[in-house]
């Protein structure tokens, strides 16, 4: 038995108390889902600033009432100390994936992007600090790695930011080290490479690309590309984060107070990306095959290659991704038929 599927049947036999910052958004609606799935009890923690109340909506349909018992949401703010106190009571592990998300959001709002990111995981480290939680999992990114051109990325080899959102990532590593050391709080960051999945917002100047590109195929609309194709990423798909979070929760002590990559480790250009989603969708939507692409100059602040090297978080955490980058894009499609097509 792989350690996820042994780590799912021990949880089931031993519930914990589980706090999910950003519950009602892309990841966090995804973590609750499976810890509700998982017999787990929930405790929820979103202001609604970029997360949905259709996603908990979705999870309630996905789990059950009886499960939906176990959960409770919490409509706070990280930026309130006396709020993150409060959510952090009685809770075993912290699953933080609240945040404000995005480059471009972050270079033209640098201040809102360090309250939500910096100070709000700062009051939320203080008050796992007091409430004895066992461990805080938290979300970075692959955007701490910046400048530096190395690939595959290792996680002992960052570069300088490039967007104020990157550095309030680096950030969240520098004051989770300090809080282990000063503290004995035990922190694990997990460095997302992006992920993808469903629940995931299409909507507005901050989307991510696959929803982005998804709706528009689906709608035959303009498909919009930032460079001319060649930039790469390392998509992962949400499943493999959540597998990560739980993962990182519940590993030995050794495995604390470290940052891992979560990802794949397989570049895919956008030139690749939009071949896959078009070839996936055409069946459903024959015009798909052949949309209309429009080329833009790269947007500030992004890197132009990511690729990870995930062997450390095979090694000290037991993951392994279950989903590449087809893999996810099938298994979505049903979620991305249903929810983005635009019609009643």
């Amino acid at each position: 038995m792989d350690a996820y599927s042994a780590l799912c049947a021990r949880l089931r036999r031993e519930p914990k108390h589980w706090l999910v910052t950003g519950c009602a958004g892309f990841i966090g609606s995804n973590l609750l889902e499976t810890l509700l799935l998982l017999d787990q009890d929930v405790t929820g923690l979103d202001n609604f600033s970029t997360g949905h109340r259709r996603n908990l909506d979705q999870v309630l349909a996905a789990v059950g009432t009886q499960r939906w018992g176990h959960f409770r949401l919490l409509e706070a703010d990280l930026r309130s100390p006396d709020e993150c106190h409060g959510a952090c009571a009685d809770v075993d592990f912290i699953l933080h994936q609240a945040a404000l998300g995005s480059v471009p959001r972050s270079l033209a709002d640098p201040v809102a992007t360090n309250d939500h990111n910096v100070c709000g995981f700062l009051n939320l480290l203080t008050a796992a600090r007091d409430a004895n939680v066992r461990r805080v999992v938290y979300a970075s990114s692959s955007s701490v790695y910046g400048d530096q051109p190395t690939l595959p990325k290792i996680e002992q080899s960052t570069g300088h930011p490039l967007s104020p959102y990157a550095a309030s990532k680096a950030a969240n590593e520098l004051y989770a080290a300090a809080f282990a050391h000063a503290y004995g709080l035990q922190c694990i960051g997990l460095r997302y490479f992006n992920v993808f999945g469903p629940r995931q917002d299409p909507e507005g100047p901050y989307a991510a690309v696959i929803p982005r590109w998804v709706r528009a195929l689906i709608r035959d609309e303009t498909i919009r590309i930032h460079g001319d194709g060649s930039a790469s990423r390392d998509f992962c798909y949400v499943a493999n984060a959540v597998q990560a979070n739980l993962l990182a929760a519940t590993a030995p002590d050794e495995a604390a107070n470290h940052v891992y990559n979560i990802a794949v480790g397989e570049r895919t250009t956008l030139t690749q990306l939009l071949n896959a989603i078009r070839s996936l969708l055409t069946a459903h939507y024959p015009h798909a095959a052949t949309p209309t692409v429009e080329y833009t100059v790269p947007r500030p602040g992004d890197i132009p290659h990511s690729c990870a090297d995930v062997s450390k978080a095979a090694a000290m955490l037991g993951y392994v991704p279950t989903h590449r980058l087809s893999d996810g894009l099938r298994t979505a499609l049903d979620w991305y038929v249903d929810n983005l097509d635009g019609h009643e």
